[in-house]
């Protein structure tokens, strides 16, 4: 006899929705992934990371780098110097989220073809 088709547990599916939009309200945001995964190395000032990440201005880096901070995926740091210095790191929350973001990385070269040439 055929199996019976999988129902969807309606409960699940709305946790898992709700989780999904959570989680894309923060990583939907352009850029916010790339200076996540600038972050994913070393720690790293802002100058740093503006110049490692082409295309992104000043203040969206400024930004998404409050945003991340705000959700908790990465640090900011002060060193009172002198001269003083400003670092971000990503917490344990936001290396977490590297192998999923890996993976996402991964797809795209796979499915998405080769990047268009700046």
């Amino acid at each position: 006899m055929p199996k019976a088709p999988a129902r969807h547990d309606v409960e699940q599916c709305e946790r898992s929705n709700a989780a999904l939009t959570r989680a894309f309200t923060i990583l939907g945001k352009r850029w916010s992934a790339v200076v996540l995964g600038g972050l994913s190395v070393a720690p790293a000032g802002f100058r740093e990371l503006s110049r490692a990440i082409e295309g992104l201005s000043d203040s969206v880096l400024s930004d998404r780098l409050s945003e991340l901070t705000k959700e908790g995926l990465i640090a900011r740091t002060v060193d009172e110097g002198p001269p003083v210095t400003v670092s971000y790191e990503l917490t344990e929350s936001g290396r977490a989220l590297m192998p999923a973001l890996e993976q996402i990385s991964s797809w795209a070269e796979a499915h998405l073809g080769p990047a268009d040439p700046c």
